[in-house]
């Protein structure tokens, strides 16, 4: 449960980096996700978990 806390805490310090770096590039970005349909969204976030879980299941190891 630790290593889930920190990983969040990254994220969302990650997502703080880039509102903080590019916030015009960010606000493009948000309005091009908003005009796309929901399943086409959805895809993208189930591929953007199953990426991220094989990561985390590479560099942990099990």
């Amino acid at each position: 449960m630790k290593d889930f806390v920190v990983a969040l805490g990254l994220a969302v310090a990650m997502e703080g980096f880039f509102y903080a770096a590019v916030p015009k590039a960010v606000k493009r970005y948000l309005k091009s996700v908003a005009g796309l349909d929901e399943s086409r969204l959805r895809y993208a976030g189930l591929a953007g978990m199953a990426i991220g879980v094989a990561i985390v299941w590479l560099v942990r190891g099990t």
